[in-house]
This record gives C-alpha cells, sequence and structure tokens, in this order.
C-alpha cells in the first residue's frame, strides 16, 4: 500500500481484533493493546488461552467473535508465529465473504507470509507485513500534529 493509501486507510479504523494478544504486561502484544484502547480503539482480542484481557473477552479464533462485532472489524492485527498466518488469513477472508470485513490484514513486526498476504490481497484485503501498528499510529499522529505529510515517516 502507499502512504496515502495506509494514513487513509487508519484514519478510518474503530475496531481492531488482536490476534496472539496476551495478557502478560511483558509482551508486546500487550502494550499494543493499552495504546490502543487508550487511544479510543475498540480491541477485540483472541486467544484461546485466555478468557480476558484489557478489560475485553477474549476470543479462540476470529470465526468464534459474534457476528454483530465482527460487522464492525476493520482490522485483523496478528501477533502469531509466522507459519501461524495462513490460517488467520483463511479466516479473514471467510468474515470478509460473509460480511464485507475486515478490510486489512496487519502482521507486527517480525511476523510475515508472503503467500498468506498474497491470498489475502486476492481476495481484496489489504495487507501490512512486518510493521508495528502502533508505531504507525504514532508516527501518524505526529506527523498531524506537526503538519506533516505522512510520507516523512515511511521508505516508498
Amino acid at each position: 500500500m502507499s502512504k496515502n493509501e495506509i494514513q487513509g486507510l487508519l484514519s478510518k479504523v474503530k475496531v481492531i481484533v488482536i490476534v496472539g494478544l496476551s495478557n502478560d504486561p511483558l509482551k508486546h502484544s500487550f502494550s499494543v493493546g493499552v495504546y490502543l484502547k487508550k487511544h479510543g480503539f475498540r480491541i477485540v482480542p483472541v486467544n484461546p488461552f485466555v478468557k480476558e484481557v484489557l478489560g475485553e473477552k477474549s476470543f479462540k479464533s476470529l470465526l468464534d467473535i459474534p457476528t454483530e462485532i465482527q460487522k464492525n472489524i476493520d482490522v485483523i492485527d496478528i501477533f502469531r508465529k509466522s507459519e501461524d498466518v495462513p490460517l488467520i488469513v483463511q479466516q479473514a477472508i471467510e468474515l470478509k465473504r460473509k460480511i464485507g470485513r475486515p478490510f486489512v490484514v496487519w502482521m507486527q513486526e517480525g511476523v510475515s507470509n508472503e503467500s498468506a498476504a498474497e491470498t489475502a490481497r486476492q481476495a481484496g484485503l489489504n495487507v501490512m507485513m512486518d510493521v508495528c501498528l502502533m508505531k504507525t499510529f504514532m508516527q501518524l499522529g505526529a506527523a498531524k500534529q506537526q503538519g506533516h505529510n505522512s510520507s516523512y515517516y515511511y521508505d516508498s
């Protein structure tokens, strides 16, 4: 995605599913969840090993999220091993076909799977790989506050 597409897309985000959101405050996924929630985003945890994270009920998979929540999902933020991404992408595609959402599959820093990314793109999803969603929001916020175009913060 281009720099302007990223900024335009993220300016509309309200609901973010965090796959692999940990309840351990020392984990990066927890920090990202705290940041996003603090900045007004609705977070939906997906982690089969915890019942609740940051005051939000955790679900076992994307498909276990109730339909009334699924209808509002904008981004699937993935904190899982790269080899786990294809199953998550398949579930995201299933949701996209069923209800027209999500719009973005976002693989956090250290997570990339080109095959799954291509599958997601072919299904009409936008894809980011190996990029921290929190850092991106922070950079876009800094760009807005300073009156800069977000292109200042991204490589071409």
